[in-house]
């Protein structure tokens, strides 16, 4: 039991400081092809134990030779185990005790080699996030304030490569798609003459909540690429060989690459919809805003109970969509539902005086700071801390953190919203014709896998959109939602009447009848296409969550 205790202590702490260490047979398959048939000198930064050295001194040691192996680590404990392992099986190797960041780089290895650690930008602060960017910068790669450290390690390590080395690193699968790790998608293309993405179906690390990917890039500072090869696998026993994978261009090389988890055949049609027009981005419709930021979300919202209570008057009050969004999954939110809300103790309602507060809404304040609601840090940015910035009613709320598919609901209540969703303010020519039709069509497949490609998944299988990212949400556009008017009106009701019962999949396959069928001229497999392509990426972000839950 002791050691059991001991054992939970000691993995809690290489946890926090992001360290997971690598299945055995993942290892060994990075490390043969990152030497490949000539690869003699070798980096493993941030070494930890130095596993991936100790499988490198295994495969030179077969039959080419002692191999010169280098290590940096930052944990002292691991830095003496390091060395006494590979010391007990006579490796030539140099472990230096030191923040790999602060060792300038030598554009002499063959191979770089690794996991480096993960730790999120609200962990990594202070001077280290300083020393981190810093040494990206001086590799050529500007880094922003949100970027975990994983990245600025994969730029940093480049600079140890000679000419024509390899790379070979376990990555978080948020490479593919966070908006702060487009630079380095970037430097990778750019920098090297093949870039190879490996993907799993089961999780490589059951005790951690993201899902990881294998980076490995070949034939540094020898050309560039304008492409990335994604090789897919159900798990770690399946990882033999690479093989030829499936080659995927970027529009730019920036972009995301979780489109490249999409089938080709489910690709094309996405970009021949955009290329004809038929769909467009939501943003050809209208803006895309975040919601009120109180600073303090359970302080500022009230029940309609709630404010009575209080004796708060109207001038004290606005009227919201109460926080989270399940009551958001219709096709529209009406006075009558927000009312029915109200009576049900949800806060539909949020302090903002307009002016001058009442007695009780001066009382209500005065409780505020003297539970310091007033510092939190939105609050101390504005005066009076206690005036929210309110912006005007939106046309439409979209659903911001989605267990399913984003959703877009007409917000015929004409109520503000607060930022646990998002508002969407539809251009003047298309107000009308969006606020009846554009939630109905929206609720197609083709918009479900596109929010999958556009959207970001962490852990827990949650499928987030910021602003940015639904302004790229494909959309069927005006002018086909317009063809199509009659025929979408006719299924509204049924529509309505589904998803009153969370029956979701038979209201989208009503939709799909309209805007697949009717408007872009699919036929069955072609829809059948579309349907795997997004259920494919769904049981990805869904995995996930049953990894974490078990």
């Amino acid at each position: 039991m002791l050691k059991s205790k001991k054992n939970t202590v000691r993995n809690a702490a290489r946890h926090e400081r992001g360290a997971y260490f690598t299945p055995e047979p993942v290892a060994r398959f990075m490390t043969e092809w990152a030497l490949g048939e000539q690869g003699q000198r070798v980096l493993e930064p941030s070494c930890g134990e130095a596993q991936f050295l100790l499988t490198a001194h295994q495969v030179t040691s077969a039959g080419r030779g002692a191999s010169e192996l280098f290590g940096v680590e930052l944990h002292e404990p691991s830095v003496l185990a390091a060395r006494a392992i590979l010391a007990d099986q006579g490796a030539r190797a140099t472990i230096e005790h030191a923040n790999f960041f602060d060792i300038p780089g030598t554009a002499d290895m063959d191979a770089v080699i690794g996991n480096p650690p993960y730790v999120r930008y609200q962990l990594h602060r202070g001077i280290q996030r300083q020393i981190s960017r810093e040494a990206a910068r001086r590799s050529g790669v500007e880094l922003n304030e949100l970027a975990s450290v994983w990245a600025a390690f994969v730029v940093h390590a480049t600079s140890f490569l000679n000419v024509g080395g390899r790379m070979a690193l376990v990555l978080p699968a948020e490479i593919m798609f966070v908006n702060y790790a487009g630079p380095v998608r970037a430097m990778l293309l750019e920098r090297f003459a093949k870039v190879h993405l490996a993907v799993f179906e089961q999780r490589l690390f059951v005790d951690a909540q993201e899902e990881v990917v294998l980076l490995l890039a070949e034939g540094y500072r020898t050309g560039s690429s304008e492409s990335f090869s994604l090789h897919q696998f159900r798990n770690a026993k399946d990882l033999i060989a690479l093989g030829e994978g499936t080659t995927h261009t970027p529009k730019r090389s920036s972009d995301r690459w979780t489109g490249s988890l999409v089938t080709f055949e489910a690709q094309g049609i996405l970009n021949q919809a955009h290329a004809t027009g038929g769909f467009i981005d939501l943003q050809g419709w209208g803006e895309t805003s975040l919601g009120a930021v109180t600073g303090n979300n359970k302080w500022f919202t009230l029940s309609p109970e709630r404010a009575e209570e209080l004796g708060l008057s109207e001038n004290d009050l606005v009227q919201i969509s109460p926080p989270g969004s399940r009551h958001l999954r219709g096709l529209e939110l009406d006075t009558q539902q927000w009312q029915r809300l109200g009576e049900h103790g949800m806060a539909t309602l949020m302090l903002r005086p307009q002016g001058q507060a009442s007695a009780a809404g001066e009382r209500l304040i005065a409780s505020g700071e003297l539970e310091s609601v007033d510092q939190a840090y939105k609050c101390r940015m504005r005066t009076p801390w206690w005036r929210v910035p309110l912006l005007s009613v939106p046309d439409l709320f979209m659903t911001y953190m989605n267990a399913d598919t984003p959703r877009l609901t007409t917000n015929h209540a004409g109520v503000h919203h607060i930022n646990s969703i998002h508002g969407v303010y539809l251009g003047a020519d298309v107000r009308e014709l969006g606020r009846e039709l554009l939630p109905l069509a929206s609720l197609n497949t083709l918009t479900m896998l596109g929010a999958e490609m556009v959207g970001r998944s962490y852990g827990g299988g949650i499928l987030k959109l910021e602003p940015s990212e639904a302004d790229k949400l494909p959309v069927p556009s005006a002018h086909l939602v317009s063809e199509q008017a009659s025929g979408l009106r006719a299924i509204k009701d049924e529509v309505r009447e589904h998803l009153l019962h969370g029956r979701k999949q038979e209201a989208t396959e009503l939709v799909d009848e309209i805007v697949l069928d009717k408007m872009l001229g699919l036929d069955e497999v072609a829809i059948s296409a579309l349907r795997g392509a997004r259920q494919d990426m769904l049981e990805r972000r869904k995995s996930r969550a049953k990894a974490v839950e078990n």
